[in-house]
């Protein structure tokens, strides 16, 4: 009896930490969410050193209760789960891991708490929370079409270096080492910057002829930038044709996805209408 009691308390728990579909659930998810912009406002305020110097005790009281807050949630994570290591090697169970550790580092050594702003991350929980998920086929489209563009732009970025070289030797040579250029890195620093249009200025032609061949290099830096993005547009139509092509003629029902995770393998992707995981086969309802 004792042991269905506890097996029924770390379900409902399970439930209202990794779901969103249930009032609990988002109740839980919006003041965690809430509980992290304001500890990622509390690291930035720290760093300025005239807000810091007027509250630091309470800056470094408050940031205390947050981290010893997301301690509890991480710990009830891991007990409410049937596998705990697939959570505490999950991306988020590592993200919050490294979130909630500096402050405890920084006790040790200082200034390592400045990397609880890696509580940033945990705000991607708003695609579960929000049920934007759906939505991120868009996103997977253009992550095909940049890996199917790598090829032409690698070589791309490879001949732009060679000209970068070129012309930086060139300028090197045009310009000297009264004018700034004083060796080719630099001067190939020099070109990359001005193709890049960054402009930071730094170091200038001073001749006619040189201010010439930046005027050139200014020209051919925007084209540069045009080409890798002609290249990624191009197979990101060329994607969305082949889903078009790929998708079911008579399939007007849309896929729906709900928060839903599996206490087992921690997946969330399921049908609204699904009663098991498709990735492990477990019962979703806890039946």
């Amino acid at each position: 009896m004792s042991n269905y009691k506890t097996n029924k308390w770390r379900l409902k728990l399970q439930e209202i930490i990794y779901e969103a579909d249930t009032p609990a659930g988002k109740l839980f998810d919006v003041v965690l969410l809430i509980t992290i912009l304001a500890s990622i406002i509390l690291v930035m305020l720290e760093s300025v050193d005239s807000i810091d110097k007027n509250f630091h005790d309470f800056l470094n009281i408050s940031e205390w209760v947050i981290t010893i807050l997301f301690s509890f949630e991480y710990i009830a994570r891991i007990l409410t789960v049937r596998k705990p290591l697939n959570y505490i090697f999950s991306f988020y169970g590592i993200v919050d891991l490294l979130s909630t550790i500096p402050k405890y580092i920084s006790l040790i050594f200082g200034g390592v708490h400045a990397l609880a702003a890696l509580r940033a991350l945990r705000l991607l929980r708003v695609f579960r929370i929000l049920k934007l998920a759906r939505y991120l086929g868009a996103s997977n489209t253009l992550i095909t079409a940049l890996k199917a563009s790598k090829a032409k732009i690698a070589v791309f970025l490879f001949a732009v270096v060679i000209v970068a070289i070129i012309l930086g030797t060139i300028m090197y040579l045009v310009e000297g080492e009264e004018n700034g250029f004083t060796n080719i890195p630099k001067s190939v620093y020099w070109c990359i910057v001005t193709l890049t249009t960054v402009g930071f200025g730094d170091i200038a032609p001073q001749t006619p002829l040189g201010q010439f061949i930046a005027s050139l290099v200014m020209i051919l830096g925007y084209g540069i930038i045009a080409v890798p993005t002609g290249i990624v547009s191009a197979e990101y139509t060329n994607q969305n044709k082949s889903d078009k092509k790929n998708e079911p003629k008579n399939n007007n029902t849309p896929i729906q996805i709900n928060s839903q995770c599996c206490s087992n393998c921690l997946n969330e992707t399921h049908r609204d209408d699904a009663e098991f995981c498709f990735k492990c086969g477990c019962n979703l309802h806890h039946e």
